[in-house]
């Protein structure tokens, strides 16, 4: 069986996230290379793994999230489409069971917010693990006077929670925010649909999404 490991010592895969993300700084967007896409497959593997779901669901989680963004490499538009297309044909390359390979290129393809829709537990997984990933770190731009909204609301998260409380009833995204650099109201303009995405997301799993900032509980 094709395991995480060798997803991510996989040097075609590697070659496609470096390239989508190059591509994507290009259009002045904020890092999607390979610190997104471990957080994002790790992220996504543990809340699957604390809610009990079997071990080999979480480690094809993980791989859905370690790949779930090399679709960038040919277009942002409709970049979770072209991406699922792309992991079919590396795994079916690598022989994967197309069992296990329908259940990632169903996940990767429904991870944005644009158009997805929380198919499946590892869908709803990928896109709370995808939303959470909101950093300082994440910001390229040097200059602060040129910052786009995205750079203000990224740069301004001094830190970010995700937790599913131990009753597994609630999943929580705390973000301390300093305001100095951006709103909250600029946070809710640019992930308002992301987080009614989280909600459904949630709600697939069983669970009550939740969303606070600077200890105040906003959703």
């Amino acid at each position: 069986m094709i395991t995480y490991e060798e997803i991510k010592n996989n040097e075609v895969i590697k070659t496609y996230i470096k390239a989508a993300d190059d591509a994507l700084n290009a259009l002045g967007y904020t890092e999607h290379s390979f610190a997104h896409v471990t957080y994002v497959a790790e992220k996504a593997g543990s809340i699957l793994e604390t809610l009990g779901y079997p071990e080999r669901t979480v480690e094809l989680t993980k791989i859905a999230g370690y790949m779930h963004d090399i679709g960038n490499v040919i277009n942002r538009v409709d970049h979770s489409q072209s991406g699922a297309v792309m992991a079919f044909r590396i795994l079916d390359n690598m022989h994967m069971d197309p069992t296990e390979i329908a259940m990632i290129i169903s996940a990767i393809g429904n991870h944005d917010e644009g158009s997805g829709v929380p198919v499946s537990p590892m869908a709803a997984a990928l896109i709370l693990a995808d939303k959470s990933d909101v950093r300082r770190n994440r910001v390229r731009n040097d200059d602060m006077s040129t910052f786009d909204i995205h750079d203000r609301v990224n740069y301004s998260v001094k830190k970010s929670e995700l937790k599913i409380n131990e009753a597994h009833t609630i999943i929580k995204l705390k973000l301390f925010v300093d305001t100095h650099y951006g709103s909250v109201m600029d946070y809710f303009e640019i992930f308002m649909q992301r987080m009614m995405l989280c909600r459904k997301a949630a709600e697939k799993l069983g669970l009550q999404f939740k969303l606070m900032i600077n200890e105040q509980q906003l959703i």
